[in-house]
């Protein structure tokens, strides 16, 4: 069934601004969190405080495996349309301090944006779906280990144990900070390795090797002068990108160095493989160097034309469409066959900053979506009301 749409008025989108004392308990389950440190690799204890937490509220399954869960706070009988949430648990290190703490309308401490306003949200989704049967089929995936190497997350594990649970999701959303917008699909990337060889020499006498730091300069030269690429894919912009991030020699002040190492990052567009991308690596890079691919993230694909979109956004209040100019693991869930996007509250600017904060305003407003989209509240309290039916 197509869901039925009802358009936003000037009222809801008053009532949207403004926040309510039934905010309170999200913001302390949000200063909770956060008090909760979890960098990465050291997620044990909060996910042991969010798995505590839904089996006191009555979830009726609660998942674990290593510091990821997945919960279901309903029995899930494969009716209708059925939406999976994804936050990580765990944060950059606090590299400076950010003592936990309000400040007027904003909330800081380590993860504020990214990622645990989100987290709370989660949790607060989960409760109430015990309370009150949501308008679609909700599950809840809270993984560890997102803050590091894409092979090293926990993400595949907690999907693979969750089965049918996830990957019959009709639409996935990664709660990652997206400024109040629904961004769609991911920008792919990789980590790539590019060695030039040369002839150890002594440097007062240069002329008798081959320096593998000056091997590297035309390389470099054509990295400096290359235009971003933009594309258009999905009726969305998308720039991809190449830059050299590190550089390495073997040798010391008085040798002409016999290898060099550059590190390039690679940024792609949806759409795009790997046996492609490694073609165009090789044009740029050419024959006087030997590389490698030594971390891959997929990028993620478009998900267009989806009626739960649709009710989302209007469940923002119209929220703007754009696309994701960074890896998130939409694209890992689009490997899997499962539809996702990203959508979340917090500023992208506010991400692994040394004092992040998260603006309490946009976690009410996201609330508030969140509300009018799985639980049917009425529009005078936002913006959508009446949808009925729909799958991506």
């Amino acid at each position: 069934m197509q869901p039925r749409l009802v358009r936003v008025g000037r009222l809801a989108k008053m009532a949207q601004r403004m926040l309510a004392p039934s905010h309170a308990a999200l913001f302390e389950l949000a200063e909770a969190l956060l008090a909760q440190p979890s960098p990465y690799g050291h997620e044990a204890a909060l996910a042991e405080f969010v798995a505590t937490r839904l089996r006191a509220a009555g979830c009726h399954e609660v998942l674990r495996v290593g510091d990821s869960l997945c919960v279901a706070p309903r029995p899930l009988r494969g009716e209708g349309a059925r939406v999976a949430l994804l936050g990580h648990l765990d944060t950059v290190p606090e590299l400076s301090p950010n003592p936990v703490h309000r400040a007027g309308d904003r909330l800081y401490g380590t993860g504020a944006s990214d990622m645990k306003g989100a987290l709370a949200l989660m949790i607060a989704a989960c409760e109430r779906a015990v309370r009150e049967a949501p308008r679609h089929e909700l599950v809840a995936v809270f993984y560890a280990r997102e803050e590091g190497p894409f092979d090293a997350s926990e993400l595949p594990a907690i999907l693979a144990a969750a089965g049918s649970s996830v990957r019959d999701a009709s639409l996935a959303i990664c709660l990652e900070p997206t400024d109040a917008r629904i961004e769609l699909g991911c920008m792919g990337a990789a980590q790539v390795a590019v060695a030039f060889t040369g002839r150890r020499a002594h440097s007062a006498r240069p002329w008798q090797g081959r320096n593998a730091i000056h091997a590297a300069a035309p390389l470099l030269t054509r990295l400096a002068a290359r235009v971003p690429r933009e594309l258009q894919i999905g009726g969305l912009p998308w720039i991809e990108v190449v830059s050299a991030t590190t550089i390495g020699y073997r040798g010391s002040i008085n040798v002409v160095p016999d290898r060099c190492e550059i590190g390039l990052n690679v940024r792609f567009a949806p759409g795009r493989t790997r046996a492609e991308l490694e073609g165009e690596l090789r044009e740029l890079i050419g024959e006087d160097a030997s590389f490698a691919i030594t971390a891959f993230w997929p990028a993620g694909r478009v998900v267009s034309g989806s009626p739960l979109v649709e009710e989302l956004r209007l469940a923002c209040g119209g929220a703007p469409l754009a696309s994701k100019q960074a890896c998130t693991d939409v694209g890992r869930l689009g490997e899997l066959g499962i539809a996702a996007i990203n959508w979340g509250p917090g500023a992208t600017s506010q991400a692994h900053q040394a004092m992040e904060w998260i603006d309490l305003r946009e976690l009410a407003r996201a609330a508030d979506a969140l509300g009018r989209w799985l639980f049917g509240d009425p529009a005078s309290a936002g913006t959508v009301a009446g949808i009925s039916g729909g799958t991506a």
